[in-house]
């Protein structure tokens, strides 16, 4: 049983699906779509099955399979399951299926096998995303990191809104263009890191021969040993260089400018998958590679992230509250969103880190849920500006509902799943930057706003001429915002199974890394002598 290649298995069969879609017949719509539902479901049991044989107090790594594949540069096709991925794995499967539902027919229209095409694309965004979950060999990591990048483009240019209207195509084009341009930048800067650290570990002698190595666990051990080599400058450079491109991906302010424009011109599910799935790589990476192969350099560039961080979630706050399209506004929450996981992740204490890693979980739950039921509205209207809507509540109760219970997640309400990781964040980052943590903290006053004046111009008031009509939510669509709700309520409600399975794998980050949280600044106080009297 421990022989079979479960990991493999994992990322290969949305793989495999996609080619199984792409070669039934075109006439066969409803197939192709079927077929893409049932790969991704069966993907979500193997990675439940996974979940639970994962225990989170044994080994680091577990599931591993490793093999040779360019042994002259020391490069391995090595794969492993910690618990940070094991969670970042479950989300993934357990979205996209729901994503496939949700986009159900979303395509082009301009093809006979334009659903085929949309469907493959979706599955091989999928496989390529789980393989950089499982990665444990920095070139093959980078390989499918950049790789992605090529089916997201092809979804978000060629897949959008229908319309005949030349200038809306043209902006979509442009926004996959930047979106691919931006991302493929830090990528390329990212494999100038790469290679560099490889040069350092073949003249540190960590590959066979004179070769270097590719294996994470063998440079993180080398880089925390003292063992790696290289000047202080030339470690930093490293690290930027890594930092740069998830910085790009997650994305952190000032480099998030593609994401807005990918966001409106993308399907809502094309655009849950690239901000709620491909995007947590980035904030992945972070944990994985920047702190563990650099931990002085992570320690030295903290401040200037954080501070980074901070702005970021204020400014998508700030620019959330003035926006008159709805999906753009959604789309800025989530800049807000992964500046709290980034804060989290810098502020390298247990609390924080786990809060960060619950907060990739909790902003793609969060996050498809209201951004799909928006979209499901828009799809209705053929409008995205907020003023052509209103009293929809009185027209779809239902879909208005949900709306709002996705909306006090988005705002991190107690007893929705958000609101436990960005207590977490904050109180984990207040222990170390007291500043940050409390300046941070005024995105939750801006969160009230920009959520509850959005529902309040969309669903309440008198009905706007237009909406008379609005059909409330379908069964399809229930089948794809329920499960996220109960999930949103679950976790929030009793978020211990989710830390249970993360905390062990923080912790050995900050052990590995010589990290300790710091001591409470206001000692306790001194036990009352039980001595007699003198």
């Amino acid at each position: 049983m421990n022989s079979f290649p479960w990991l493999t298995t994992l990322w290969l069969a949305p793989a495999i699906g996609a080619v199984a879609v792409l070669v039934v017949p075109a006439a066969q719509r409803t197939l192709a779509r079927s077929i893409a539902f049932a790969v991704s479901f069966g993907v979500l049991v193997l990675a439940v099955v996974l979940t639970v044989r994962f225990q989170p107090g044994g080994e680091q790594y577990q599931f591993v399979e490793s093999h040779e594949w360019i042994p002259a540069f020391g490069v391995g096709y090595t794969l492993g399951l910690d618990g940070i991925a094991t969670a970042l794995v479950l989300l993934t499967a357990l979205l996209v299926p729901l994503l496939i539902l949700a986009g159900w027919n979303d395509d082009s229209g301009d093809g006979r096998k334009s659903a085929h095409l949309y469907m493959a694309l979706m599955l091989l965004v999928e496989s390529m995303v789980l393989i950089s979950f499982l990665a444990l060999d920095i070139l093959l990591f980078y390989i499918f990191f950049e790789a992605m990048l090529i089916p997201m483009y092809f979804i978000i240019g060629g897949f959008g809104t229908r319309t005949t209207d030349a200038a809306v195509r043209a902006q979509r084009s442009r926004a996959a263009v930047k979106f691919l341009l931006y991302n493929l930048f830090g990528g390329l800067i990212m494999l100038a890191a790469v290679i560099g650290l490889y040069v350092l570990t073949a003249r540190a002698g960590l590959g066979q021969g004179s070769a270097g190595t590719f294996d994470l666990r063998v440079v993180v051990a080398a880089a925390n040993n003292g063992e790696l080599g290289g000047s202080t400058a030339v470690l930093n450079a490293l690290f930027l260089g890594f930092m740069f491109a998830f910085a790009v991906k997650a994305p952190l302010w000032p480099l998030h400018t593609w994401l807005p424009d990918a966001a409106v011109s993308a399907t809502p599910s094309s655009a849950v998958l690239m901000m709620a799935v491909v995007d947590k790589v980035g904030t992945f990476g972070m944990l994985r590679y920047c702190l563990l192969l650099f931990p002085l350099a992570s320690d030295t560039f903290a401040p200037l992230v954080i501070t980074l961080a901070v702005i970021g979630v204020l400014y998508g706050a700030l620019l959330a509250i003035g926006q008159t399209d709805v999906m753009r506004l959604i789309a800025y929450t989530s800049i807000s969103h992964f500046g709290f996981i980034i804060l989290g992740i810098f502020a390298m204490t247990s609390q924080a880190q786990s809060g960060a890693t619950l907060y990739m979980v909790n902003h793609g739950l969060s996050t498809a849920a209201l951004f799909l039921i928006a979209g499901f509205l828009v799809s209705r209207r053929g409008s995205r500006m907020i003023a052509d809507f209103g009293g929809v509540q009185k027209v779809a109760p239902v879909l208005a509902g949900t709306f709002f219970i996705a909306g006090l997640a988005t705002l991190s309400l107690p007893g929705l799943a958000p609101f436990v990781s960005e207590f977490l964040v904050l109180v984990g980052t207040f222990s170390r930057y007291e500043v940050a943590a409390v300046v941070a903290t005024g995105a939750l006053v801006l969160a009230a706003i920009y959520v509850l004046w959005l529902y309040q111009r969309l669903m309440t008031g008198p009905l706007h001429e237009g909406n008379e009509h609005l059909r409330d939510l379908v069964p399809r669509e229930l089948a794809v915002v329920v499960p996220l709700l109960a999930a949103l309520l679950v976790l929030g409600l009793y978020p211990k199974p989710m830390l249970d399975l993360v905390n062990p794998a923080v912790g050995q980050t900050l052990s590995t890394i010589g990290k300790q949280d710091p001591a409470p600044k206001v000692p306790a106080p001194e036990a009352a002598p039980t001595g007699g009297h003198e």
